[in-house]
């Protein structure tokens, strides 16, 4: 399905994407990801749900714009208990964390770096159009023992991840020709597959499904001995959480030569921003796009439908399909805010005009139906949840 809509704007960022894609293609051989669309990573979440192009609150209503005394503060309010926190930010014990009219007045009167720095600390998603990233968008964590790799091996993907970056750089690797793992806790399974199963069966199609019981030893036990037997592993944990699960990233690559290990994080994978809470749509206000929308359109709000993420998706499969088939060992860390804002500059940098016309366009397209591009429909199966358990983690594993 094509856009039927001429007058409908760019995507911005979406050109960039397409290049990305298009490099993927030609260094993996895999001519179905040729034929995917920038605009169609970007944009296929909105059309499935029939977002319209955002102002202040995110396409997918999440998250927020607040305007503070000395510039705007992006909060995704997506989990349950976040409100919770609130009178926490405000350092106000009296403020009622469901009244909208009195979160916005209490932004109002507040400095943007206070809120930015309490926010952190309290682990809620918030961002700054303020801010610079905080880390590079591409770091080496860590290198272990290379592998000769012959030229017709498959990469054995364990997929870790939920909801929408690291599903979609799996899923890349998949149409490369990787033989992908989802590994999902019997607790806590992927919340995209309830809550949005239209683009879930889109991202995770073609992968095996195994379930874990992670608070178990023999859940933990499995779990570990299917990431030694990797050649990627995809996860968009904190440090914190891996270390409460007993992995050690560094000690698994170590024992595993030619591993490559992908660490998808919101501002950075080592340092203080690797424990900073972040989704698509705040990283994206991170990663300077509200700023340049603002600078461009005299507008404030979202660019995109939690755009971080597909971007970042596209550029975590492509470093893995490097150092897999160069034979590296590598824990890379990949920051969400900061590949948006690497994107942005390398757009800025190419053609600035282009750049601030499409970011005028859409601010003035606020409210209207999202862009609609050239769709997909899954080709591939989607299995039932744990359909594989036993073949990759045994019997005793959930």
């Amino acid at each position: 399905m094509l856009n039927d809509r001429p007058d409908a704007p760019a995507i911005p960022l979406a050109r960039w994407a397409g290049r990305q894609l298009l490099q993927l293609a030609e260094e993996t051989g895999s001519k179905r990801i040729a034929a995917l669309l920038g605009e169609t990573l970007l944009g296929e979440r909105a059309v499935l749900n029939d977002f319209t192009i955002p102002g202040r609150q995110s396409a997918g209503g999440g998250c927020r714009l607040y305007e503070t005394r000395d510039g705007w503060i992006a909060l995704n309010l997506a989990r349950s208990d976040d409100r919770d926190l609130l009178p926490a930010l405000f350092r106000d014990a009296s403020l009622d964390p469901r009244d909208d009219a009195g979160i916005t007045s209490a932004f109002s009167l507040r400095p943007s770096a206070n809120l930015l720095t309490q926010g952190r600390e309290l682990g809620l998603a918030i961002a700054s159009t303020n801010e610079e990233p905080a880390s590079p968008p591409i770091a080496l964590l860590a290198e272990g023992q290379e592998v000769l790799r012959c030229p017709e091996n498959r990469p054995l993907v364990v997929d870790l991840s939920a909801l929408w970056a690291g599903p979609l750089a799996g899923h890349l690797l998949s149409l490369a020709g990787g033989e992908v793992v989802k590994v999902e806790s019997r607790t806590r399974p992927d919340a995209m597959r309830q809550g949005d199963p239209a683009l879930f069966a889109l991202l995770n199609q073609g992968k095996a499904s195994a379930l874990v019981d992670i608070g178990t030893k023999e859940g933990r036990v499995a779990l570990i001995g299917l990431l030694r037997r990797a050649d990627i592993v995809i996860e968009a944990a904190r440090p914190r959480a891996l270390q409460q699960l007993g992995i050690d990233a560094r000690e698994i690559l170590d024992s595993q030569p030619g591993l490559v290990w992908l660490s998808i994080t919101a501002h950075g994978a080592s340092g203080v921003a690797a424990d900073w809470v972040g989704f698509g749509d705040d990283c994206g206000v991170a990663g300077e796009l509200s700023s340049a929308l603002s600078e461009a359109a005299g507008a404030t709000g979202f660019v995109g439908d939690a755009i971080a993420d597909p971007l970042t998706g596209i550029i975590a499969a492509r470093e893995a399909w490097r150092h897999w088939r160069a034979g590296k060992s590598s824990r890379i860390g990949l920051s969400m805010s900061s590949i948006v804002a690497s994107a942005l500059a390398e757009e800025q940098t190419c053609d600035p005009d282009l750049v601030a016309h499409e970011l005028v366009e859409w601010a003035n397209a606020t409210g209207t139906p999202f862009p609609v591009c050239a769709m997909r429909t899954p080709e591939g199966v989607l299995r039932p949840l744990g359909a594989d358990t036993t073949q990759w983690l045994g019997d005793g594993a959930c």
